[in-house]
């Protein structure tokens, strides 16, 4: 496993992140706790989670439930921003220090490694975020803070805010980024790298399509896309369909899987530190962990870009 600095800081990650929205939501209890100890045998260090991942915190509580001792050993990261059960959401300062507090009981931890603001939130000034953020890394309860899901211009104002007020900046931001959604290159990208933020892409495999067990008008009944109409509907395209079968073609050619190079791309795109990658079977974090060692060639990055569409 290599490990990573998280943007300018000092924090590191591992190359690959288990997200752990599965938890409490698709798999149960002991399925989890299989999943979490296969990811620390692994090497795999950073965990990340959000107080609405599963049912009422679900994925807090399970994770809380499972790590004991080994919470230490791990970089736990979680999230506070969109709406719980009860209502309560954004980025306000009662509801940031209300939602972390409640996230330290469900994970049974003093403190929280990589604390996230999950969403824009337009009622609130992000200088209230930022500081009821600070607050908590002051308070010793939060060692960093980041964000998610934020545009590039939001990024940058948050990031000059944090320097007119003096508070802890966000050093990390995930949003979406794999072979077949390439449009935080463009913008989001180029606003990290110049301000020193890490990123950590999610839905590296394209919510399954990136991992070449689906096939053109053959998807099984009990899939992802077969139960949810939204993910199909933003996956299974045509265009999709296209780049997807030359993809499978390039990895066959060089004797790789799909899922070997939808991560190990991932990590040659800049700032990245981390990529995010659920489970709900220890396989899956075996595979995941093997996909990060192909070295790509220049050749084999401009033949990707070409196929993708990003040339």
């Amino acid at each position: 496993m290599e490990y990573r600095n998280l943007g300018r800081s000092g924090l590191k990650v591992s190359t690959v992140g288990l997200g752990c929205n599965n938890f409490g939501w698709t798999i149960g209890l002991e399925e989890s706790r299989a999943v979490i100890d296969a990811a620390i045998d692994a090497g795999i260090t950073f965990f990340d989670t959000a107080n609405v991942y599963g049912k009422g915190g679900g994925s807090e509580t399970m994770m809380g439930e499972i790590l004991g001792d080994r919470r230490k050993d791990i970089v736990l990261g979680t999230k506070a921003g969109l709406a719980m059960p009860d209502g309560s959401k954004g980025g306000s300062r009662a509801n940031i220090v209300r939602a972390f507090e409640e996230s330290l009981i469900r994970l049974k931890t003093d403190y929280i490694d990589f604390y996230q603001f999950h969403w824009s939130d337009p009622d609130t000034p992000i200088d209230e975020t930022l500081r009821a953020m600070d607050d908590l890394i002051r308070a010793g309860k939060v060692r960093y803070i980041g964000c998610c899901n934020l545009a590039a211009w939001e990024l940058v104002e948050a990031e000059y805010i944090a320097r007119e007020l003096g508070t802890n900046r966000f050093i990390g931001t995930q949003a979406e980024l794999s072979l077949l959604r390439r449009e935080n290159e463009t913008a989001l990208i180029p606003a990290l790298a110049a301000y020193g933020i890490g990123f950590l892409p999610y839905f590296p495999l394209a919510s399954g399509l990136l991992t070449g067990k689906y096939k053109r008008d053959a998807i099984p009944e009990d899939s992802r896309f077969a139960k949810l109409d939204t993910m199909a509907g933003r996956y299974l395209t045509d265009e999709n369909w296209d780049k997807t079968e030359k993809l499978a073609a390039f990895c066959e050619e060089r004797g790789r899987t799909m899922v070997e190079l939808a991560f190990s791309w991932l990590l040659t795109r800049p700032t990245v530190a981390s990529v995010m990658a659920g489970a709900t079977k220890p396989a899956q974090i075996e595979a995941n962990v093997k996909a990060t060692g192909w070295a790509l060639t220049e050749e084999d990055l401009k033949e990707i870009d070409r196929i993708t569409g990003a040339a």
